[in-house]
């Protein structure tokens, strides 16, 4: 028995599910030798006694993979009819009829021919393992749906079949076949991998050293993934509680205080120290909504932990020490980071705090204490005697009990006889209890103050001294007093957090207003700020941006530098002018209401958002409480400034990158396409020039010929290039009139030599004229028609026919060939990319792509349709020229 091979994720049990369990066979390219391995195994469990078939394997003509199906039983094949061609496919239903252990079933991405059983390989996969059957199977990291945008970033080749991870994730096993890019690099040059004539252009493109070293790392990231997926499932199935490190994981605690800076950058130097460790934030919110951190230091702390590769969370707890170690454990943290307390010492000395509460309790974890500039500051302001009660509440409080406790008073004395002591205190404690509720605190304690003299002058022996003669009355007025004072903080607590409660409703209200906005893409600077002159009730509100000179705001690239580096908390030299003095001036950036504000002063309400940006509300003095939401609406401003000049930035920088992109693409083509017919020509001319070699006519004549024919096709490949170029350029000449079809299309097909005699021409006698540049349009119908002339048959010949509808002109170029996948159709019309044989313009794939500009530039259009019984149609759309009514004679003659 072997032992697993390196990078093999285990199953996490041994015993055998009634549905089957797929083993996946993972590589980071092609030719690592993923088939190669998979029909080892297969080897191994048959010689194990397993019953496997191979339900489809692609050898790729690879005689070493091709020997290891001897010995293995095969399935038969099924064979589908598309487009006039044959091609072969698994036979899912042979497989399920045969019912073996094992299905050997390669290439997991494979898209299935049109009309077979299921669009894609991996669905057939899934109905064998529903059917008990186990499969392996093989697949490339490019086709993984997640990976295949990065894929086509580093090697520039786009891969059209995808198997979304989920499919792969599910596996019980993905082994990776692993080989050093230079170890694969050799196995292509030894014709391991691919035929001769590709090796050269495989090399150079898309197995360049580079690539295969970026698909590796790919591969072994996405694998670590899995594993750790897996290894969280263990652990949870398991109720293990307990780090196990195997990665580090650096959490940092958050408090939306202004050390957060300082502890992050603590933070992410630690996880530096560790190759491959994570950086992850967490701030910790109060379950009651009622008390929480400074959205705009939140704002920018998360900025600054993504731009240092970290992670976000935000989670609500009422015991924070609780939260941070049960997201700690549940991400397998191994370090935790916090900053030192605040708080002052004897407010340490009352309760230990977070930062020691967190560190008994923490386990494995360990916990960094990091001091900070606060640390230890403790309160530097007395609390506001205030409450959650209006001014007018308490002056009524007030008033009630100056005119309740002397009412009280006269009555009470009044039944005197009638009324004991303890009736007496109670009454009086019922009238502090109601100056509570009306009032609040303050004057529910002068009331229980006053209350008590008044009891004891007017109704504890000995009467009208203030003095108590029995213990029992003393302690009773004792209780009255610490009974007043607790119900009325008790309604005074709650007063007060009514109020909050209100207030944090109608914040989180606002703020998710702003939120759906945000995802409703309505994060505009106007929107965003007339938002703001709503919520608030303002009459202007203006973004203002400290600026110097006629360009104020820099290149977009120049900002989105200064935004990320004051999200990271640390000074840009590039945010100061050459003479190193600061920016000065400012002006309005975006604005909602009239009359907005010019400077910060003139406001009567500013909220700084960093360095340069302020906002700045003209209208009415807003209160402090209001500042925090107003905090949030101006972090937001920023965002969606940054957002817009970055917009801005990659609009100008798109027909940069177009260019980038359709010159690589140009060098790329041209560099074989240019040198093939040059050489041909070169070849042939220096034969004939040579005086060593006595040539026939015939020879002289086929020299000639070769020639010509080379030179043709490269005159057709630099005019195409020009002509692509004026295009892109926008300096192409069109001189469009009304042009007969009847007039063109002959001539075109003349041209065209005996080839165009085989084109059928249908024009209806009373077809219009269009409006096009005669030469433009032949020279599309050329392309078109040559394209047709390639991909039909000999036995069933082209057609070009035409029709009216309304005012337009269609002629429409039909072949019978193979045709294209109608999900291929935007591909034959992109420049320097063909598909298979599709594209006639000597080798380069301008044909269609210039046929369909110089349509456009005409006022027309060139789009792809199917052809009835097989084919493909392009259909060549043209505006129609007026038909103007004959003038009379006598009018004729005046003429």
């Amino acid at each position: 028995m072997s032992e697993p091979a390196a990078g093999v994720v285990e199953p996490s049990g041994s015993d055998r599910r009634a549905r089957g369990q797929l083993r996946i066979y993972l590589g980071a390219a092609p030719g690592v030798g993923k088939t190669y391995a998979m029909l080892n195994e297969a080897h191994r469990r048959r010689e194990r006694g397993t019953d496997v078939v191979v339900g489809f394997v692609e050898t790729h003509g690879r005689a070493k993979t091709a020997a290891l199906l001897e010995g293995l039983e095969v399935v038969p094949r099924r064979t589908m009819p598309y487009r006039g061609t044959t091609f072969e496919e698994m036979d899912v239903d042979a497989v399920l009829a045969r019912r073996p252990r094992v299905a050997v079933i390669d290439e997991l991405a494979h898209s299935n021919v049109p009309g077979s059983r299921n669009a894609k390989r991996w669905q057939d996969i899934e109905e064998v393992l529903d059917a008990g059957i186990d499969v392996l199977s093989t697949v490339n990291i490019q086709h993984l749906e997640s990976l295949n945008d990065v894929v086509e970033t580093i090697t520039g080749v786009p891969q059209r079949e995808t198997v979304p991870d989920a499919e792969v994730r599910a596996a019980e096993q993905v082994e990776l076949v692993d080989i050093t890019p230079e170890a694969l690099r050799r196995r292509m040059a030894h014709g391991n991998v691919y035929a001769a004539d590709k090796i050269d252009a495989a090399l150079g493109n898309y197995f360049r050293p580079g690539n295969l070293s970026a698909l590796r790392e790919l591969a072994l990231l996405w694998l670590a993934e899995k594993v750790d997926e897996q290894l969280d499932r263990y652990r949870a199935e398991h109720g293990i509680a307990s780090t196990w490190e195997t990665r580090e994981r650096v959490v940092v605690a958050l408090t939306g205080g202004p050390e957060g800076d300082t502890l992050i950058r603590r933070a992410a130097r630690i996880a530096a120290r560790n190759t491959g460790a994570d950086l992850l934030a967490i701030h910790v919110s109060r379950s009651d909504g009622l008390t929480g951190a400074d959205p705009v230091n939140l704002a920018q702390q998360r900025a600054l932990v993504e731009s240092l590769g970290g992670t976000y969370h935000q989670m609500v707890g009422d015991d924070v020490s609780r939260a941070l170690l049960d997201f700690a454990r549940a991400e397998n943290a191994t370090q935790l980071v916090l900053g030192a307390s605040r708080r002052g010492r004897l407010a340490q000395l009352v309760s230990p705090g977070i930062g020691v509460t967190t560190t008994r309790h923490s386990g494995s974890i360990d916990v960094h204490m990091v001091t900070h500039e606060e640390a230890g500051a403790g309160s530097r302001r007395l609390p506001r005697i205030s409450g959650g009660l209006t001014v007018r509440r308490r002056l009524a409080g007030a008033a009630l009990a100056a005119g309740l406790l002397p009412l009280l008073t006269f009555v009470l004395t009044e039944l005197r006889g009638m009324v004991h002591l303890s009736g007496d205190i109670l009454l009086f404690l019922l009238a502090v209890v109601a100056v509570a509720l009306v009032g609040g605190l303050w004057p529910a304690i002068a009331a229980a103050v006053v209350g008590s003299l008044l009891l004891n002058y007017f109704f504890t022996p000995p009467l009208h001294q203030w003095m108590i003669a029995e213990r029992n009355n003393a302690l009773a007025l004792l209780v009255f007093v610490a009974v007043a004072a607790m119900v009325s903080m008790v309604v005074d607590l709650a007063a007060r957090r009514t109020s909050e409660a209100a207030r944090a409703s109608a914040e989180a209200e606002t703020l998710s207003t702003l939120a759906g906005d945000v995802l409703r893409g309505e994060s505009a600077l106007p929107a965003l700020l007339e938002r703001v002159r709503e919520t608030f009730g303002l009459t202007s509100v203006a973004l203002l941006e400290r600026g110097t000179g006629a360009a104020p705001l820099g290149t977009p690239g120049e900002q989105r530098r200064r935004l990320l580096g004051r999200a990271a908390g640390r000074a840009d030299a590039e945010d100061q002018p050459a003479d190193g003095r600061r920016r000065h001036g400012w002006h309005v950036v975006a604005s909602a209401g009239p009359d907005p504000c010019q400077r910060p002063e003139e406001g009567d309400t500013g909220v700084p958002i960093g360095e340069d940006l302020a906002l700045v509300l003209r209208g009415r003095t807003l209160p402090a409480e209001d500042r925090r939401v107003l905090a949030a609406f101006g972090a937001q401003a920023a965002v969606a400034l940054q957002q817009q000049r970055l917009t801005e930035a990659a609009a100008e920088a798109e027909p940069l990158a177009e260019a980038d992109r359709t010159r690589a693409a140009l060098l790329a083509a041209v560099s074989h396409d240019l040198r093939s017919p040059l050489a041909s020509a070169k070849a042939a001319v220096t034969a004939l020039r040579s005086a060593d070699v006595p040539w026939s006519p015939a020879e002289h004549a086929e020299l000639l010929a070769t020639a010509d024919e080379s030179l043709d096709r490269l005159t057709r490949l630099v005019e195409n290039l020009l002509d692509m170029s004026r295009l892109q350029a926008g300096a192409l000449a069109v001189f469009p009139h009304p042009v007969g079809l009847e007039d063109v299309l002959p001539s075109v097909l003349d041209d065209l030599g005996p080839a165009g005699r085989s084109v059928d021409l249908r024009l209806p006698p009373e077809l219009p004229e269009v409006i096009a540049d005669p030469g433009l349009l032949e020279r599309i119908v050329a392309n078109l028609a040559a394209n047709a002339l390639r991909h039909s048959p000999p036995e069933r010949r082209p057609l070009i026919s035409a029709s009216a509808l309304g005012d337009r002109v269609e002629l429409r170029v039909v072949d019978r060939g193979p045709g294209v996948p109608e999900r291929q159709w935007d591909r034959i019309f992109v420049p320097f990319q063909r598909l298979g044989d599709r594209d006639n313009s000597a080798g380069v794939g301008l044909g269609l792509a210039l046929s369909r500009g110089l349509a456009e530039a005409m006022g027309g259009a060139l789009e792809p349709e199917n052809t009835p019984g097989g084919g493909l149609t392009m259909v060549l759309s043209l505006p129609a020229a007026p038909v103007t009514e004959p003038l009379p004679d006598h009018e004729a003659a005046v003429s």
